[in-house]
């Protein structure tokens, strides 16, 4: 089921870019405005987000509004899972939808990077690269559905789901945030470079880093999806 009145985003099947063989690329600004308009979102909107399991398809959301100039979209801290553990109603059948809306997108640059802005990024000062996926997967140890085990060499690693309550799915305390993320050498002076497996948990420790006023925050779209395949591209393990 589903909050009631809640609309239904498909990220893969509507709001990823159709024309790339990476998951998740964003398209246009104009395919974006069409398709939020489709569900309702206006300029004058407010948008609530929530997933199911982990926040990362909520917060991946709400990173490309962000990016489209949006800025009053909220994530609903524990999605569904705290919902229904609060014992709140849920609504069953297919989406009710909301009434068609006209949204018009003001870009934002500097939130999407791409292998090579990535690849330089690693060796710049001032600037943190930083893993969202797990120590496991950092590390090389296992093997990996992208390609090639590892990561962007110099990366560190904060696992978006450290960031995350086991439970209730809702994000730890801010000040527990911060302390992981100070742990990595990640501190305001800082550019942030975010990167995950297809671009969507490490969206989880862009919001957080958000939240906590860090505001020189950028994500690798292509993500491990694209850099463990590139053998092009180095790689770093261990």
């Amino acid at each position: 089921g589903h909050i009631p009145g809640a609309d239904f985003l498909d990220l893969q099947g509507e709001f990823s870019d159709p024309d790339t063989a990476l998951r998740f690329m964003m398209p246009d600004a104009g395919f974006l405005e069409r398709a939020f308009g489709r569900h309702g979102v206006s300029n004058a909107s407010r948008v609530v987000l929530y997933s199911i399991g982990t926040p990362m398809w909520a917060t991946r959301f709400w990173w490309m509004l962000q990016s489209l100039g949006f800025a009053n979209a909220a994530v609903l801290d524990g999605g569904l899972d705290k919902w229904k553990l609060e014992g709140r109603p849920l609504e069953t059948g297919p989406a009710k939808g909301y009434p068609q809306a006209t949204f018009t997108a003001k870009p934002r640059s500097g939130f999407f990077v791409d292998k090579h802005q990535t690849l330089a990024a690693s060796s710049e000062r001032g600037t943190v690269v930083v893993n969202a996926l797990g120590p496991q997967f950092h590390k090389g140890l296992e093997p990996s559905r992208y390609g090639r085990p590892g990561r962007v060499p110099g990366s560190c690693n904060v696992s978006a789901a450290t960031l995350l309550d086991p439970q209730t799915k809702a994000f730890v305390p801010l000040a527990e945030a911060e302390a992981k993320f100070k742990a990595q050498g990640i501190t305001k002076d800082k550019r942030v470079v975010a990167y995950c497996g297809g671009g969507i948990s490490a969206t989880i420790d862009l919001f957080l880093l958000h939240r906590l006023g860090y505001d020189n925050l950028t994500l690798y779209a292509g993500s491990m999806g694209e850099w463990a395949k590139d053998a092009s591209l180095p790689i770093e393990t261990g």
